[in-house]
C-alpha cells in the first residue's frame, strides 16, 4: 500500500485518482448541504389596510394548507404588517379579520423556495350605528346586531343575484328584436322565451332575498335606498307585464298573425324594465 522514498510516506498511485473523486464529491456535497441549510424557509408576508388606505393594527391572520391542513396564525403590528415563516410549499387559504370589520378569506400559493406577498383590504362591516341609532340604542343589543348580520347577509346575495340577472334580461330584450320581425322564425320565438323563463327565475330569487331580508325596527330609509326601492315598483311591475305580454305575443306569431293590441307593447314594456333595472343597479354602485 505505501513505500518510502527519502523518509517521506507516499500514497500509491493506483490510489491517488480514486481518492481525488471521493474528496472533490465530499466537497461539493459539504458545499450543497451549507447553501440549503442556509436557503431562507418560505413565508407568507403582506399589510392589512382598510378601504380608505389606513394600515389595521392587531388583525387577525390565520393560514391553512389546503393539500395538509397545516395551519399557523399571527397578528398584524402597529403598521399594519404581519409575517408568518416556516410554511411548506403549497396553496393556503388566508383568513383575515378585525374588529369593526368584515372577514376577508384569500388564497396564496407558496412556492419551494420564495415567500409569497399578500396585501389585503378589509372592509368596514355594517353596524347598528350605520343605520342611524345612537350609541346609546345599540350598547349590548346583541340580538339586533345578530339580526342586522343574517339582514346585511341576505342582502348581499340580493345584489349578487341582481347583477346576474342583469345578463339574461339584457339579452332577453336584445333577441327581443329579432323574435319580433317579419323574418321571424320558430326559433327565435323559443331562444327568446327560454332566456325570458331564466330572468324572471333569477329575478325572483333576487326578490326574494330583499323582501325576506329580516327587518331592523326604527331603521331609517336615507341615501340612494330611497331611490333604489322606488325604481323597484317600476321593474317589478315590468317583470310581471313583460311575460304576460310575450306569452301573448307569442301566441299571435305562433298562429301566423301579426302582433297587436296590448301585445304589441311587449317590447317597450321589456326596454323600460331594463332601463329601471339598470337604474336600481346603479344606486347600489354609485353610493
Amino acid at each position: 500500500m505505501r513505500w518510502r522514498s527519502k523518509g517521506r510516506v507516499r500514497l500509491n498511485p493506483k490510489l491517488a485518482k480514486p481518492v481525488a473523486v471521493a474528496v472533490v464529491i465530499l466537497f461539493l456535497f459539504g458545499n450543497a448541504t451549507r447553501a440549503y441549510a442556509q436557503a431562507p424557509d418560505p413565508i407568507l408576508s403582506g399589510t392589512i389596510t382598510d378601504l380608505s388606505g389606513k394600515t389595521v393594527a392587531d388583525a387577525a391572520i390565520a393560514v391553512r394548507n389546503v393539500a395538509t391542513g397545516q395551519s399557523a396564525q399571527t397578528r398584524s403590528d402597529s403598521e399594519g404588517r404581519f409575517q408568518i415563516n416556516d410554511l411548506a410549499p403549497g396553496e393556503y387559504e388566508v383568513s383575515v379579520s378585525a374588529p369593526g370589520f368584515r372577514t376577508s378569506v384569500s388564497t396564496a400559493r407558496i412556492g419551494a423556495a420564495s415567500g409569497e406577498t399578500l396585501n389585503l383590504t378589509l372592509g368596514r362591516a355594517l353596524s347598528l350605528g350605520d343605520l342611524g341609532f345612537e350609541p346609546s340604542q345599540t350598547a349590548g343589543n346583541a340580538k339586533d346586531q345578530a339580526l342586522l348580520d343574517k339582514r346585511s347577509h341576505m342582502l348581499k346575495l340580493h345584489q349578487q343575484f341582481g347583477l346576474i340577472t342583469m345578463i339574461p334580461l339584457a339579452a332577453t330584450v336584445i333577441l327581443g328584436s329579432f323574435a319580433g320581425g317579419k323574418a321571424t322564425s320558430s326559433t327565435d320565438r323559443v331562444v327568446h322565451a327560454s332566456l325570458g323563463g331564466v330572468t324572471v327565475v333569477l329575478y325572483g330569487t333576487t326578490a326574494y332575498y330583499a323582501l325576506f331580508a329580516p327587518k331592523v325596527s326604527d331603521a331609517p330609509t336615507r341615501g340612494n335606498i330611497r331611490l333604489h326601492k322606488a325604481l323597484a315598483w317600476v321593474h317589478g311591475a315590468g317583470m310581471i307585464l313583460t311575460p304576460i305580454l310575450g306569452e301573448m305575443a307569442y301566441q299571435q306569431k305562433s298562429q301566423g298573425e301579426k302582433v297587436h293590441g296590448i301585445a304589441s307593447a311587449h317590447g317597450v314594456v321589456g326596454i323600460t324594465t331594463l332601463i329601471a333595472y339598470g337604474a336600481a343597479i346603479l344606486t347600489e354602485t354609485l353610493k
